[in-house]
C-alpha cells in the first residue's frame, strides 16, 4: 500500500534559464518550418553560452532544393527569440550574440523508416518508450508540486516582461517541497526561489519583497503557514543570468517539461522535435489518454505508457497503471485506449492536430497542465475522449 502521508519536491526553471532558451529557441525553428510545410521534419538542437549561439541537427523538406531560403532565417529566428525572452546583457544580447548555423539535410536512412509508401504506414521516427500522466490533485489534472511550480514561475515574467517588476531578470528557478496527507496536498513545507535580478544593489530580503505577493498570488489559500520555510535567492546576488552565467542545451529539462518527478519519464526531450518523433507526439498522445481516463471517472489517478519501433507504425505495447484508484479494470483501459485512438504516429498528428506551428509556446512552464488553444496549442489537454473511453469499457 503506498504511503499517504509525505513530503514530495519537484522544480520548475522560467523561460530565461539558460536550457529553456535552447529548447525556445529549437522550438522556433521548428514552427518556422512547420508554417512553410506542415509535414516538415526538424530535429534541432541548440547550445548556448556567452556571445554564442550554436544550431545543430536535421531538417527535411518535400523540396530539398529550397531548404537553403529557409536556413537562411534562421538567425533571425534566434534572434526574436532571445529578444522576446529579454535578454540584453552585455555578454548576452540578442542583437549581438554571435550565431553558427549547422542544420543540415536529414538522412535518407532516418527519412526510409519513417516516410509512408503504398505498401506500408508511416513508421515512428525511433524506437522508445513514453509515459502520460494524470492525477486529480488539482484542476489541470496534474502533480500538485510541478503545477505550482510553473505557476510562480509563469506570473513573475508576466509581471517582469508587462513592466510590473522592471527589477527582475528573465533566469529563475523555483522548487516546492508540497505535505500530503491522506494522499491530498495540502501545505508547503518549503519553497525555494532564485530569480535573476537586474539591480545590483538589492538583498535576498529586497527580491522577497518583490516575489512574495506574487506567490502567494498564485498557491492555494492556506497553503503557505508560519512552519513555511522561504528560501529566496539564498545564495545572496544573482545578476549575471542565462547563457552568459551558464551554459545551456537543447532538451536538458525533460523533468521540468513533464511531471516533476511525480511519474515516470521514457527518457527522450521534446523541445526541437517535429510530431513525427514518437519521443514528443506519443508523450503528448499519452498525456492526452491518461487525462481522458481521469477525466472519464475510470481513476483518480492513472499513468499510460507506450511503445515503439522505428519504421513501425503501430505501438509495440499499451500499458496502464493507476495506483488503485480505478473504477474498471486496468487492462479494460488499456483496451479502451487502444479502440478510442488511432496510436501510430499518423494517427496521432491527426487527431490532435500536431503538424502546425504550436510549438515555442511549450518550450517553457511545462507542456502539460496548460490550457487548450483555439489555435491548436496544447491539444493533448482537452478531455475530449471521456466519453468514448467510458464507452468502450
Amino acid at each position: 500500500m503506498s504511503r499517504l502521508d509525505y513530503i514530495f519536491t519537484s522544480e520548475s526553471v522560467s523561460e530565461g534559464h539558460p536550457d529553456k532558451v535552447c529548447d525556445r529557441i529549437s522550438d522556433t525553428i521548428l514552427d518556422a518550418f512547420l508554417a512553410e510545410e506542415p509535414e516538415a521534419r526538424v530535429a534541432c538542437e541548440t547550445f548556448a553560452t556567452t556571445n554564442r549561439v550554436v544550431i545543430g541537427g536535421e531538417v527535411g523538406l518535400s523540396d530539398q532544393s529550397k531548404l537553403t531560403e529557409y536556413m537562411n532565417s534562421v538567425p533571425d529566428l534566434v534572434r526574436g527569440a532571445i529578444k522576446d525572452i529579454g535578454y540584453e546583457q552585455d555578454k548576452f544580447h540578442w542583437e549581438t550574440v554571435e550565431i553558427t548555423n549547422l542544420l543540415h539535410e536529414q538522412s535518407a536512412h532516418i527519412a526510409q523508416g519513417v516516410d509512408a509508401s503504398e505498401d506500408k504506414d508511416e513508421g515512428a521516427g525511433d524506437q522508445g518508450i513514453m509515459f502520460g500522466h494524470a492525477t486529480r490533485e488539482t484542476d489541470a489534472l496534474m502533480p500538485a508540486p510541478i503545477h505550482y511550480s510553473h505557476a510562480i514561475l509563469r506570473r513573475l515574467a508576466e509581471v517582469r516582461k508587462n513592466g510590473t517588476e522592471p527589477a527582475l531578470g528573465p533566469d529563475a528557478k523555483s522548487q516546492l517541497s508540497i505535505q500530503y496527507r491522506d494522499g491530498k496536498p495540502v501545505g508547503v513545507s518549503s519553497l525555494v526561489l532564485s530569480t535573476q535580478h537586474l539591480d545590483e544593489s538589492l538583498t535576498s530580503e529586497d527580491v522577497r519583497a518583490i516575489v512574495e505577493p506574487y506567490i502567494r498570488e498564485v498557491l492555494p489559500e492556506g497553503w503557505l503557514s508560519d512552519a513555511t520555510e522561504w528560501w529566496i535567492n539564498p545564495t545572496g546576488k544573482f545578476v549575471i543570468g542565462g547563457p552568459d552565467g551558464d551554459a545551456g542545451l537543447t532538451g536538458r529539462k525533460i523533468i521540468v517539461d513533464t511531471y516533476g518527478g511525480a511519474a515516470p519519464h521514457g527518457g527522450g526531450a521534446f523541445s526541437g522535435k517535429d510530431p513525427t518523433k514518437v519521443d514528443r507526439s506519443a508523450a503528448y498522445a499519452s498525456r492526452y489518454l491518461a487525462k481522458n481516463v481521469v477525466a472519464a471517472g475510470l481513476a483518480d489517478k492513472c499513468t499510460i505508457q507506450l511503445s515503439y519501433a522505428i519504421g513501425v507504425a503501430k505501438p509495440l505495447s499499451i500499458y496502464a497503471n493507476t495506483y488503485g484508484t480505478n473504477t474498471v479494470d486496468e487492462a479494460a483501459i488499456e483496451r479502451a485506449v487502444s479502440q478510442a485512438m488511432d496510436l501510430t504516429p499518423r494517427g496521432i498528428r491527426t487527431h490532435l492536430g500536431l503538424n502546425k506551428p504550436i510549438y515555442a509556446r511549450t518550450a517553457a512552464y511545462g507542456h502539460f497542465g496548460r490550457a487548450p488553444e483555439t489555435d491548436g496549442g496544447f491539444s493533448w489537454e482537452r478531455t475530449d475522449l471521456a466519453e468514448a473511453l467510458k464507452g468502450a469499457v
